[in-house]
């Protein structure tokens, strides 16, 4: 058998799953059940689909490896996502892999599944530089506890992926590996601070990714590159290993979470990398509730502008419409607004900023502040399931605009702690436009189960232009 996909490889393989809902010309899906996905494009799959066929032994680990590692090879020179590679470690991960799987030994959920991090999450033996140039050469000894329970699981790391520097901001770029492109466009942004990630899930870099979110540094570049991302209820994921992050009472906001091209694979990761791990003191032991994927009797609340009036009317016209989609799956779905979240949160969080300037009375004001926040913004989901909103005033703009209301529709929920979902419900002139939707407290898989009907109905994912397909090797063989 041909386990690299660079060697010619022609086989191809068909995904049985029923319920699709009909895409977009061109676009490939893995949960289509009449097309065959060639090897040359396993790049294009999520990791539920890649784990399932690599434990049909339907692909090799190896195979699946090799595929995004020429993904990474073709693309990654046009957009500047990926920063650091450990390709060899991976293949030679990936046979160890599939030599259990030939003795018939007990398999972990992602075996063989390959993923990308954001390069402020230490990994043992690849640099974590943080786009730091004084951090070029440094190695950590051993991984954070999401990468660490993620290759526990049986996933693959092949690299890591571009951030502003020491991971904050809401631009991706840094003295040391310079800037990443949107795919879409590169004279236009790819938000931050996890944009690298984002841009490395629009074109295929790896099944899954993993980065950060303070105040919309998931869900801003993931609305900006087309993409679905998590992130999850406050005191779900340890933030342990992660620079700059410590977690705990101290860094209540900040939260790790998947980025995917499918909403399908944010909730099983999410299962991988929650839960207690002894260090980080703010998370808790809540059980992940899983609803059944079905939109009939969601309480959905909806609003489409903000009071900075930056909002486009192509965002808003995208946010009615995934609404709209919602309805028609059954949710009942009422116009309402939480407030002006927006200013609040960034009054709050101008403040928190600024803590160790703050009087024993200013902490006090601070945190009063903010509980009331809290109170208000519970209070109002009190009567709802889901709040479906703009992730962001507009799509990606060129390089240096639009970034002073970028996190207006974010901050409030990285303050208030809930889950929130981005999917890709739209677009304007060609950029992507996400949605983001917005669960109770603990309920992740509510906000979840609204982003897969909005996905389904309105298309997700599709590949950036130039980016549909890397090399067939048939199609150079002698």
């Amino acid at each position: 058998m041909d386990v690299s996909v660079r060697r010619g490889a022609q086989r191809s393989f068909r995904l049985a799953v029923g319920g699709a809902q009909p895409h977009a010309a061109g676009r490939r899906r893995p949960d289509d059940p009449v097309h065959a996905v060639p090897m040359h494009e396993l790049w294009s799959l999520g990791a539920v689909h890649l784990a399932a066929l690599i434990t049909r032994r339907e692909i090799s680990a190896l195979e699946a490896i090799d595929a995004f590692v020429q993904r990474i090879e073709e693309t990654n020179g046009t957009v500047n996502a990926v920063v650091a590679t450990c390709f060899d470690r991976a293949r030679r991960e990936a046979g160890e892999t599939d030599a259990r799987i030939a003795r018939d030994e007990p398999m972990g959920p992602l075996d063989g599944v390959p993923f990308t991090v954001k390069d402020v999450v230490e990994t043992e033996g690849v640099p974590t530089a943080a786009g730091l140039l004084e951090r070029a050469h440094t190695v950590p000894t051993r991984d954070a506890v999401v990468v660490a329970r993620l290759r526990g699981a049986g996933a693959i790391l092949l690299g890591k992926t571009n951030t502003p520097p020491n991971g904050s901001g809401g631009v991706t770029d840094n003295e040391l590996f310079g800037r990443t492109l949107n795919p879409y466009d590169p004279t236009r942004w790819v938000a931050g601070s996890s944009g690298g990630e984002a841009a490395a899930q629009a074109i295929g870099a790896s099944a899954f990714g993993i980065a950060s979110d303070s105040g919309g540094s998931l869900r801003v570049p993931a609305h900006a590159c087309g993409v679905a991302t998590l992130k999850p209820s406050s005191g779900r994921v340890p933030n342990t290993g992660v620079l700059g992050h410590p977690g705990g009472l101290s860094d209540v906001r900040t939260q790790i979470g998947p980025m995917s091209r499918h909403v399908e694979d944010l909730l099983p990761i999410l299962g991988i990398i929650g839960g207690p791990d002894g260090r980080d003191a703010g998370v808790v032991p809540m059980p992940l509730t899983s609803r059944a994927a079905s939109g009939d009797r969601l309480r959905v609340a909806t609003f489409s502008d903000d009071p900075s009036g930056e909002t486009t009317d192509a965002t808003t016209a995208t946010v009615r419409a995934a609404a709209a989609a919602l309805e028609a799956a059954g949710a009942t779905v009422v116009e309402a607004h939480p407030g002006d979240l927006g200013e609040r949160s960034l009054e709050i969080s101008r403040r928190y900023w600024r803590w160790d300037e703050l009087t024993g009375e200013g902490i006090s004001e601070l945190l009063g502040d903010w509980d009331a926040l809290r109170s208000d913004v519970l209070a109002f989901m009190d009567a709802f399931d889901v709040l479906v909103c703009p992730a962001a005033p507009s799509a990606a703009r060129p390089h240096g605009e639009g970034l002073e209301h970028l996190f207006v529709h974010t901050l409030p929920y990285s303050l208030t702690g809930q889950p929130c979902v981005v999917v890709r419900a739209g677009e304007d002139e060609g950029m992507p436009i996400g949605v983001q939707i917005v669960g109770p407290l603990w309920r992740d898989d509510v906000a979840v189960v609204a982003a897969l009907i909005v996905e389904a109905r309105m298309g997700g994912w599709t590949s950036p232009p130039g980016f549909s397909s890397s090399t067939d090797p048939a199609a150079s063989s002698p």
